[in-house]
């Protein structure tokens, strides 16, 4: 209980700050889209860093020579809140000038979209929100998501199970998903996480967070245009084996 007190003081202390934060990083997107989204995206990933020490999570993450230079769609399953938070604070790649984060944006539901300061800070690092109940307003996040991701700056997230889940299968990715990698051309890297519901959700009653480890791993990026067309016809089961055979592996190395 005193974790998740801790965590919710911090939150509320970081959207008080973040509405002066704000300001100057709609100031500093007037002039460079890209640098605004590398400032958002530094300060969220060391918020979600700084949470993840609050709740005493430890993250063992592997495949981090797999994160492609330019953008990608990271695909995964969905198991918890503290997924996206796992995810993001770890995607780094070593440069010239040392590690970086790289500008990360997530695919959520049209919902959050209504949630007051959580939005504009979604908005900031990238995020994009997607209404599944309306097929032209989908379309047109997805094509919006396609001219980010062609752009080469940012890289997209995204959980095409469509809600979290704590069963041993995963629910079957929605194809639609993967319009994103296949109309920009850019990699689907998959996403196998473990645990991270563990550190909440399987625990509900009590409104505790628990310390516990968290096991995170990038697969290797699969190039949609190499792919035949049977492939690309099936590509959400083509893509989830890939899930589950990173999830069946990570598995493996914990026993």
């Amino acid at each position: 209980m005193i974790r998740l007190i801790i965590i919710f003081i911090f939150l509320v202390l970081f959207f008080l700050i973040g509405l002066f934060t704000n300001l100057y990083i709609m100031i500093v997107r007037k002039k460079n889209a890209n640098k605004a989204t590398d400032i958002s995206n530094r300060i969220v990933g060391n918020g979600f860093s700084l949470i993840l020490t609050i709740a005493g999570t430890k993250k063992i993450v592997k495949g981090l020579e797999n994160i492609p230079e330019s953008s990608a769609l990271y695909v995964g399953n969905h198991r918890s809140y503290f997924d996206i938070v796992i995810t993001h604070s770890s995607l780094k790649k070593a440069g010239k000038s040392g590690s970086y984060r790289v500008p990360l944006g997530f695919i959520a539901k049209i919902e959050i979209d209504k949630v007051p300061f959580l939005r504009t800070w979604m908005r900031n690092i990238g995020c994009l929100f997607l209404d599944r109940k309306d097929t032209r307003s989908a379309l047109k996040s997805i094509l919006t998501g396609v001219d980010i991701l062609k752009q080469g700056h940012q890289s997209l997230v995204i959980y095409p199970e469509g809600t979290r889940g704590h069963k041993d299968t995963m629910a079957p990715f929605k194809k639609g998903s993967f319009k994103l990698a296949e109309k920009s051309g850019v990699p689907i890297v998959p996403v196998a996480i473990l645990g991270s519901d563990d550190i909440f959700e399987n625990n509900p009653w009590i409104l505790k967070v628990r310390s516990r480890k968290v096991y995170l791993t990038f697969g290797e990026p699969i190039d949609t245009a190499s792919l035949d067309k049977e492939t690309l016809k099936h590509i959400d089961s083509y893509v989830q084996n890939k899930v589950a055979e990173l999830i069946e592996q990570t598995k493996k190395e914990i026993a």
